[in-house]
């Protein structure tokens, strides 16, 4: 299967669902953590009515220079206002609409079907998310965090981001955070790093493990680490420029 790209596509098609929906058929992915009944709830959601859009398929020939709408602009207007919440159901809308007709139809994405999503439309989410965070949101941020400070431990990097919260016991459990009441939907000063997007973990993480290893990011932090390298070696160069130890006297006796 083709990989799908927003940035090739002049309309999106009918949108089946907008929202993940949860089988308990799968497999659901254990903590060594005591969790009672309500770590169920982590990402379900009620039952909502959906108003379906249906969006007509252009043609290249028939578009026209004031054709200059984005599929991603309903994502940037959610953020830009601080709407979060929304931001997070149009996220996974688009990671639905993105992964293919397969998705669209079952109505949430397979982990295997994250191949499909192109690296160019996962940065341009990943982008807006760090645009309107100041950098403290977004999929490239919760991959930082992952590898570098949870050593790829799901368990350590679901408490890190806010995902889990610690329970008032003698001793230390953790259990998941209850959708969506739970969680935070404001960027505050003590929201944590890395909280948003939430992607579901209901049937494990293999679907967030393939998000966070998408190519998509692998480029972008190798392009973070070379900025950083250039910072590093600016730094140096500044050290080693030698530093006048008195005054310097012009001799105007010539």
């Amino acid at each position: 299967m083709a990989t799908t790209s927003f940035q090739s596509l002049h309309k999106p098609p009918l949108l089946h669902h907008l929202l993940l929906h949860h089988h308990h058929h799968h497999h659901q992915h254990q903590h060594c953590f005591s969790t009672p009944d309500t770590s169920l709830q982590f990402f379900k959601h009620s039952t909502t009515t959906t108003t379906l859009k249906l969006f007509s398929s252009l043609s290249t020939s028939s578009l026209t220079p004031s054709t200059n709408t984005s599929p991603f602009d309903t994502l940037a207007a959610h953020l830009a206002e601080a709407n979060f919440r929304q931001a997070d159901e149009e996220t996974r809308r688009l990671l639905i609409e993105l992964a293919g007709e397969s998705a669209q139809k079952r109505g949430y994405v397979f982990f295997s079907e994250v191949q499909f999503i192109s690296a160019a439309d996962l940065r341009a989410i990943d982008r807006l998310w760090r645009l309107h965070s100041s950098d403290r949101f977004g999929y490239s941020v919760q991959r930082r965090i992952w590898e570098r400070k949870a050593r790829r431990d799901f368990t350590g990097f679901f408490i890190r981001v806010g995902w889990m919260k610690k329970l008032d016991t003698e001793v230390e459990q953790y259990n998941y955070r209850a959708f969506p009441d739970e969680f935070i939907w404001e960027l505050l000063d003590d929201t944590p790093e890395g909280h948003l997007p939430l992607t579901n973990a209901l049937r494990g993480t293999q679907l967030l493990a393939n998000i966070l290893t998408h190519p998509a990011f692998e480029e972008l932090e190798e392009e973070e680490t070379e900025e950083k390298e250039d910072e590093e070696e600016s730094k140096e160069e500044v050290k080693e420029k030698p530093k006048l130890t008195q005054s310097f006297k012009p001799d105007y006796s010539f």
